[in-house]
């Protein structure tokens, strides 16, 4: 017994320091989490929401992570090198050769075997070209390339701006429709339970029911197809900055949307920094040009257009090259040898000679006879000469066209800005008489409907006249080669 009862107190023992330890631990995390749930409870005021994204923040995001950009960026780059690639043509070449040959020289008389006849050489050569056509259209071609890398790049700085603008502005766009479903279906869920009462007090038929109930199943509908809509119009503007957007400031209502076109930017060649002022003096044009000084200075400096010319002249040059196969070459070639060789002499000396030899030479080609080849090469670069030119005016015009769409979308856009800012206010007080009359009897159900939707629609053309004003605003700028970043901040002033 007492040997048994020494083997059951350790393990009463145990199960009591089990329990012990066992409530403690339980004891601990609530300690714990009440600690920190005061914690959090006490820094929660301390905390700062994140700031809202801006049109600004995502144009740098862009300019950093868009592939189409970075693409451009890369292609610049490269671009760039052709003027180098077209001056080092006319510049001296210098090569360099060696060799090492071993022979195995067999006698078979007198038979005393075979012998290793070895010989090594070297030159270095320096050709500098004194007269050759080729090579001069050649350096020419690499100046145009380089600079047509330049203006595409140039275009491909200004495109960014609209495409990011463009795709805010439809995150802003989709956002205000679906607020305003959002608004349209909690008033017409008012006027169907109002329609309700009516109906069960006996002041109005169950078609006034029918109708709410029609319109707020139609709206929540629209409110499903709005949301889907703001989803996808920010998972395009994410493609653009690689990025989560979060929330976005919204234009302010009283935006003076007419800054837009009011100043621009001027770039001075050979100079980084550029010179604002106002686009009369900009092109001595007077306040209020109209949309023909616009399309003329667009098909004067547009990007895209003077990318265009450079191509135009870089396969004239291309054709000069062709009738150059028809020219004469003078290149001066000067070079250093040295010959180290070993002879048979005879049946049984072997002699070593060992030379330098030093050469100053005008070395003149002059094409006779190519089959037929050359005059054909001139033939296949004129038509592409005259490929490039007819690209050219269909460029010009395609700018041209651009240019008077987004003068027309700007200026008539301001216009329909003021009419649908008109119509909100006439629609708000269609809306409040048509309440007025219905409950006093002289308008039914459908009339207060009908003038919600007339409420809602222009509310939502109004928002969306605002971005697409601003957008053509930039889009008239980019044509006329002006648009630059202060413009970008300008329209970010706009947001609030």
């Amino acid at each position: 017994m007492m040997k048994m009862a020494l083997q059951t107190q350790p393990k009463k023992i145990a199960l009591l320091l089990a329990f012990v330890w066992g409530s403690s631990a339980m004891l601990t995390p609530a300690i714990a989490q009440d600690k920190s749930t005061a914690n959090v409870a006490t820094s929660s005021s301390n905390i700062q929401q994140p700031a809202d994204n801006d049109l600004l923040k995502l144009y740098r995001q862009a300019a950093l992570s868009d592939p189409t950009f970075t693409a451009a960026r890369y292609a610049y780059l490269a671009g760039k090198e052709k003027f180098w690639q077209g001056l080092s043509v006319l510049l001296p070449q210098v090569t360099a050769t060696g060799s090492e040959t071993k022979n195995d020289y067999y006698r078979k008389s007198p038979a005393v075997g075979s012998t290793d006849l070895k010989s090594r050489s070297w030159t270095v050569k320096l050709t500098q070209p004194l007269f050759n056509w080729d090579k001069w259209e050649q350096m020419g071609q690499g100046n145009l390339n380089s600079a047509i890398a330049e203006a595409q790049f140039a275009a491909a700085e200004q495109d960014l701006v609209i495409r990011v603008t463009e795709a805010y502005f439809n995150v802003l766009n989709a956002q205000d429709t679906l607020n305003l479903n959002r608004n349209k279906k909690t008033l017409i869920s008012e006027q169907l339970d109002q329609a309700k009462r009516n109906f069960e007090v006996g002041t109005a038929t169950i078609t006034d029911t029918h109708e709410a109930q029609s319109r707020y199943d139609l709206v929540v509908a629209q409110e499903l197809a709005a949301e889907a809509d703001l989803l996808i119009k920010r998972s395009a503007l994410e493609q653009l900055t690689g990025a989560p957007i979060g929330n976005l400031k919204t234009l302010s209502t009283q935006a003076q949307i007419e800054v837009v076109a009011k100043q621009r930017k001027i770039k001075l060649k050979n100079n980084q920094k550029s010179e604002k002022v106002n686009i009369e003096s900009a092109t001595a044009m007077p306040a209020g040009q109209s949309i023909q000084d616009w399309v003329q200075q667009a098909e004067q400096v547009s990007y895209s257009i003077m990318a265009s010319k450079l191509a135009y002249e870089v396969a004239n040059k291309e054709t000069k090259r062709a009738y150059a196969g028809h020219a004469p070459s003078v290149d001066l070639v000067a070079q250093r040898g040295y010959n180290d060789a070993e002879t048979a002499a005879g049946s049984e000396s072997i002699t070593q000679a060992k030379n330098f030899s030093n050469q100053v030479i005008v070395q003149v080609t002059v094409p006779l006879f190519s089959s037929g080849y050359t005059q054909s090469v001139v033939r296949e670069k004129s038509a592409l000469a005259n490929k490039a030119f007819a690209e050219l005016e269909a460029k010009r015009r395609e700018v041209a066209q651009a240019t008077r769409q987004a003068y027309l979308g700007f200026n008539n856009g301001l216009a329909q800005v003021k009419a649908y800012e008109a119509a909100e206010i006439s629609a708000l007080s269609a809306l409040e008489s048509n309440k007025l009359g219905y409950e006093v009897g002289v308008r039914i159900n459908i009339d207060v409907l009908n003038a919600q939707d007339t409420l809602f629609t222009t509310r939502r053309d109004l928002a969306k006249a605002r971005y697409d004003a601003i957008l053509n605003g930039l889009k008239l700028k980019a044509q006329a080669a002006v648009l630059s970043d202060e413009d970008l901040q300008s329209v970010n002033a706009l947001l609030k």
